[in-house]
């Protein structure tokens, strides 16, 4: 099942804000920054780390 990554990053951000109730500014910039990481030149230099 293919899905789109900006939908995912926006069903990890509803459910980051309802179950541990971080503020959502902090929810927004971890997102925003994972979703830039991830479509950067720099994710096949970090996709190791993560495996």
């Amino acid at each position: 099942m293919d899905v789109p990554l900006w939908f995912f990053v926006l069903c990890v951000g509803v459910l980051g804000i309802k179950l541990v109730r971080l503020p959502w500014w902090l929810i927004v910039a971890l997102l925003l920054g994972g979703y830039l990481l991830a479509a950067s030149p720099l994710a096949p230099v970090i996709s190791p780390f993560l495996n």
